[in-house]
């Protein structure tokens, strides 16, 4: 029997990108969709791409009437709406993946230094796993609830975490450079994002103080067993899908090509969405764009003894809808890689 499935907010980018892939997930039914602009309406009011996949009218979220179709929800909400909801669902029986910030930091307090309000919902910050597979695989496929990880967060942490538990690298003094397609800013209106604004041009923002920060530090952190800081800048490129992190890296011991090569494939293993690149390659966003994988390369600058890493993934798909489906599907007891198995789009 079809695990019956609903999405939240689903007709915004994430939303719609959980509708696409869904549509070819062989043992799930998408049973419900919510939105409160389009209620009423066929999903393919907001998203025509999706014409023809079988998704229902949208209807305005109703927790209650959620909780009496779904088994599995998505909630694919603006940030601070999802504490405001998931509750009632866990207490009904749903299993429950948030696409939001709301559940991925641990600490009360430290949500509200970086998200500038209490949270609403502190009894289940300890509850929810956070949803990073190829760290947390076990403790995902236990969870009632899975807060589904930011998409810079997802392309640091896969390219930092191998290098951190094995001690090859300083926890102190990480430089992390990332740059986003314009799709990880949302589908709300915004003149920042509108075309001329952005075509031909490239430019730096929050370059200090991001929200994805804290959640960065929470699990390298978690990984190093001891505290890890990050300088971080992000950056916005004129293209839709994407994210490429550098990262600059002091290592703790001399390292070569073959022992960093082996660190990750011993961390990773052969299988699932990680793709480590031979020495000398380098990773581009062409190369994920909409599939789940995560290329990862480096190369040793031995003038200055940095080790610089870079990622790549589809922040549309591994940074968000794909990422969140991989959870559903450890969650219940599925092959990860079920519906997730399509290869990146070149060019």
């Amino acid at each position: 029997m079809s695990i019956q499935v609903g999405i939240l907010g689903a007709t915004g980018y994430t939303g719609g990108e959980l509708v696409r892939l869904l549509a070819c997930h062989p043992e799930v039914d998408l049973a419900m969709v919510t939105s409160e602009q389009y209620a009423g309406q066929p999903l393919e009011k907001a998203f025509p791409h999706v014409r023809g996949t079988g998704a229902p009218v949208c209807v305005k979220l109703d927790p209650a009437l959620v909780a009496a179709s779904c088994q599995v929800v998505f909630c694919a909400l603006p940030h601070m709406a999802s504490m405001e909801v998931v509750g009632s669902l866990l207490d009904a029986g749903c299993r429950v993946v948030d696409l939001s910030a709301d559940f991925r930091i641990k600490d009360a307090e430290v949500f509200a230094q970086w998200y500038g309000e209490a949270h609403k919902a502190e009894s289940l910050l300890e509850e929810a796993v956070y949803g990073l597979p190829e760290l947390n695989r076990r403790a995902i496929a236990k969870a009632r609830l899975v807060a589904n990880p930011g998409c810079y967060p997802t392309s640091v942490i896969l390219a930092l975490a191998p290098l951190l538990a094995q001690g090859l690298v300083e926890t102190r003094g990480v430089v992390v450079d990332s740059k986003s397609g314009v799709s990880g800013a949302g589908r709300s209106p915004n003149k920042g994002n509108l075309f001329p604004e952005i075509a031909e041009g490239f430019r730096p923002y929050k370059v200090t103080g991001h929200r994805h920060i804290p959640e960065m530090e929470q699990e390298l952190s978690r990984v190093a067993g001891q505290e890890v800081r990050l300088r971080f800048t992000p950056h916005l490129l004129p293209q839709i899908r994407g994210i490429l992190s550098t990262l600059y890296l002091r290592p703790t011991l001399p390292v070569t090509s073959a022992l960093v090569e082996s660190t990750y494939r011993n961390f990773y293993g052969e299988t699932g969405f990680i793709r480590i690149l031979p020495a000398g390659e380098v990773p581009s966003t062409n190369q994920v764009k909409g599939s789940n994988y995560c290329d990862i390369g480096w190369a040793m600058d031995e003038r200055t003894g940095y080790m610089v890493v870079m990622s790549a993934i589809d922040n549309l798909v591994k940074g968000a809808a794909g990422q969140a489906i991989q959870n559903m599907n450890l969650m219940m007891g599925l092959p990860e890689d079920m519906g997730l198995k399509q290869f990146p789009l070149f060019p």
